[in-house]
């Protein structure tokens, strides 16, 4: 069951939420798959941002900048109110424009529409990466048209319909009524562009300097591409060990990254494979942050190219129940292709 225990490494710990853009783009925005932006959907690689839905209701909006860690001052007309989500840069900043495929890191204060309180406010935190691939254009067409061609320090409004509330349903056969859901107000939503980079290519396999591991680690060989693990011999681990295999060139991995990896796992009783990506043919791909404690804790800081060994007791893997196969201590061997 090779492709089961990849998914229980994501699943076993708890996950943070998921980013504001995330939530935006899978929950909010639904309605932008039904409108198209102005200018048609045929952009050139190179051009300026799209705007699109009532524009005009921005008219009243005025932004004093506060910095990058800092959300702005924000005075518009009260209650906000749109049928259709809406997107204008409404600042212009003097870096180079967002060019697709790129990656967008960006700040986002979101407002009731009604009056004007703060909903969320990420400005204080790290930027959130935004990359303006083909998936972001099929899924949120008008999101992608709006950030590519926008200058990097530049201030976008989007506003998103609010909700009706939902009429309660009739009892019947005596039930009582369930509760209506509440209706919501427009959301006001102030995203600075910060900056943007382009996204590094995913490797097919590991680059860099091959290192030499200390005596006493689990040996690692390799066989038509794919690494075969040997933990005859190896004491338990009384901490967790995070061995470069080959020291990759690229960049470090950061702990908020979403890794592209190939890997393989066993147990260091036994040696028994449990898992491995070389098996189904393809990586993988996760939120450093929703996985084992061993992984996030082994791999944050290492560098993109690398194989990793991660020798991990127990505590940072399954516990004493263990998950499925993976019982114990357990022995990975990771390629790092990619992080964003």
């Amino acid at each position: 069951m090779p492709a089961v225990a990849m998914r229980n490494i994501a699943s076993t710990l708890p996950r943070r939420k998921f980013s504001y853009v995330r939530r935006l783009l899978a929950i909010l925005l639904p309605g932008l798959l039904l409108l198209t932006a102005c200018g048609g959907s045929t952009a050139e690689p190179e051009r300026t941002s799209v705007s699109a839905g009532e524009t005009a209701k921005f008219d009243s909006l005025k932004l004093t900048d506060n910095g990058d860690k800092k959300a702005p001052g924000v005075e518009f007309t009260k209650p906000l109110e749109v049928a259709e989500p809406t997107i204008k840069v409404i600042t212009e900043g003097s870096g180079e424009p967002v060019k697709a495929n790129q990656v967008a890191n960006i700040s986002i204060l979101a407002l009731n529409g009604t009056d004007g309180s703060t909903l969320e406010d990420t400005f204080p935190g790290e930027p959130e990466p935004l990359e303006l691939n083909d998936e972001l254009k099929t899924s949120s067409e008008v999101i992608y048209n709006a950030f590519v061609g926008a200058k990097v320090g530049s201030s976008l409004a989007l506003a998103v319909p609010g909700q009706q509330s939902a009429p309660a349903p009739s009892p019947s056969d005596g039930a009582s009524p369930s509760p209506s859901a509440a209706a919501q107000p427009t959301q006001l939503l102030i995203i600075k562009v910060l900056s943007a980079e382009d996204v590094a290519p995913v490797l097919e396999k590991p680059e860099g300097e091959t290192v030499t591991p200390p005596a006493g680690l689990p040996t690692v060989s390799e066989k038509d591409g794919v690494p075969e693990i040997n933990v005859e011999g190896v004491a338990a681990p009384t901490a967790l060990v995070s061995q470069d295999l080959i020291k990759g060139n690229g960049a470090a991995v950061k702990e908020t990254d979403t890794l592209t990896v190939n890997y393989v796992g066993v147990t260091l009783e036994g040696g028994t494979k449990f898992d491995s990506s070389f098996d189904r043919g393809e990586p993988a791909s996760f939120p450093l942050t929703g996985v084992i404690k061993g992984w996030t804790q082994g791999l944050a800081g290492k560098t993109v190219g690398s194989r990793v060994l991660l020798v991990i007791p127990k505590d940072l893997a399954y516990g004493d129940a263990g998950q499925g196969e993976a019982k114990g201590d357990l022995v990975f061997v990771v390629d790092i292709l990619g992080a964003k």
